[in-house]
């Protein structure tokens, strides 16, 4: 499987107020990669993240644990105990404190590198550096360049939109959605922000083919975790849909955005239309969805 192994009694994961040996790691955050919830610069699904990592797609998942070791080296350690990240992650977020501490014999392996960039470094120790690694096993992981533009940036992007549905919807509260026949630019769009789409018969052909791509999905179900649902209100779920170069979130209750590898940093609003509403409910029940 490569990386760094994680054998009794060679490393262990440190809680931010331990003294950090060289070999310890300093947690930093966790993530996890299960069919229902993964980082998207990884992969279009779940089976595609898992390679990425050299990793076996099972449906169990695992949980990644991002840090350092006393010597300030990024690793990215993989744990085969998903649910103890998830409750890690669940504190977190609720603000609470919480020591990610994995039982090594849980430990699947360690990876040099962040494969997503890091706004906080471990104290103590030096700043965030990849490890000297001897030309011996994998390359270390390395966050996309956010100067440029493909996959793993649109992926990014739309994990962004997903985490951030309202302070997006809000920006499309004043642009208006093209009427099937309209011309010309967009009135209200720039380069990473909204653009206008025809809201029952998108122009864009990236957009047309996404929207057919999605419904063969409905059809033909796509690998685990192409279609991911999550709890948006009592009555509505967020959705996140990927495919060949293109990128979808929506409301079950609301309109879908899109991003495209060919339209670089351009969000494309698609509103509800006669279609879209039975189209989200069918990709909701078709997605993976955390337990």
């Amino acid at each position: 499987m490569g990386g760094r192994a994680m054998s009794d009694g060679e490393d262990t994961v440190a809680g931010a107020d331990d003294a950090v040996a060289d070999d310890a790691l300093l947690v930093l955050t966790a993530m996890l990669l299960t069919p229902a919830r993964f980082p998207g610069v990884l992969g279009d699904d779940y089976v595609a993240a898992c390679g990425a990592l050299a990793l076996e797609p099972y449906e169990e998942g695992y949980g990644l644990v991002l840090g350092q070791d006393g010597e300030g080296a990024r690793w990215t350690v993989v744990v085969e105990d998903a649910a103890q990240v998830a409750v890690a992650i669940a504190a977190w977020d609720c603000g609470m404190e919480h020591d990610l501490s994995p039982d090594e014999r849980s430990m699947v392996c360690a990876l040099p590198g962040w494969p997503m960039d890091l706004a906080v470094s471990a104290p103590g120790v030096p700043e965030p550096h990849d490890p000297e690694t001897d030309g011996e096993g994998p390359a270390p992981l390395t966050p996309p360049d956010t100067e440029a533009w493909g996959p793993a940036q649109r992926r990014l992007g739309a994990d962004e939109i997903a985490a951030q549905w309202s302070v997006w919807r809000e920006q499309l509260d004043d642009v208006r959605f093209s009427r099937p026949g309209d011309e010309g630019e967009p009135e209200n769009g720039v380069e990473g922000e909204p653009q206008n789409d025809p809201s029952s018969s998108p122009r864009h052909p990236g957009v047309r083919r996404a929207l057919s791509e999605a419904t063969a999905y409905t059809k033909a179900p796509p690998p685990p975790g192409r279609i991911r649902s999550s709890y948006a209100s009592a009555d509505a779920r967020t959705l996140r849909v990927d495919g060949p170069g293109w990128s979808m979130v929506a409301r079950t209750d609301d309109i879908a955005l899109f991003l495209l590898d060919e339209e670089p940093g351009t969000v494309i609003p698609v509103g509800r239309g006669a279609a879209l509403p039975g189209l989200l409910t069918a990709l909701d029940g078709l997605a993976a969805q955390p337990t």
